[in-house]
């Protein structure tokens, strides 16, 4: 049964023990998210990731609206990604909206990431994907 560990103005995180996955779920208002607000949220996360001890972590990133520009994927590589790896993670999916670029290509590790990520347009390929 899912359970929502973490919920904020930005999104669920949810746990789903059945499919042995967490998730979050961004909502239409990461409009509003600064790069601060973002690396806070990702922080919360890894937490959920290393508490629940899921195989699979599943980013639904269809209603996400952040500006791309305020990511610092430099930060994630180095205090984000450790922690999933630690924590057990072995395969890593986002739903994307139909379009995105990388949708198709075959999953594969990224930076430090001991594990592979996928790109996906279904909730449903990303789920099988992560089940498979």
């Amino acid at each position: 049964m899912a359970n929502i560990v973490h919920a904020d103005r930005w999104g669920d995180i949810i746990d789903r023990p059945e499919q042995d996955v967490i998730e979050i779920r961004w909502f239409d208002t990461t409009v509003a998210m600064t790069g601060a607000d973002f690396n806070a949220f990702l922080a919360t996360f890894a937490g959920h990731v290393e508490a629940c001890g899921r195989a699979g972590a599943l980013v639904d990133s269809v209603q996400f609206r952040m500006d791309m520009a305020l990511m610092d994927a430099g930060w994630r590589d180095a205090n984000i990604i450790p922690r999933y790896n630690a924590a057990g993670v072995r395969k890593f999916a986002f739903l994307m909206p139909l379009g995105m670029p990388l949708i198709g290509q075959e999953p594969a590790p990224e930076g430090p990431a001991e594990f592979p990520t996928g790109y996906f347009g279904t909730r449903g390929d990303a789920l099988d994907w992560l089940k498979a």
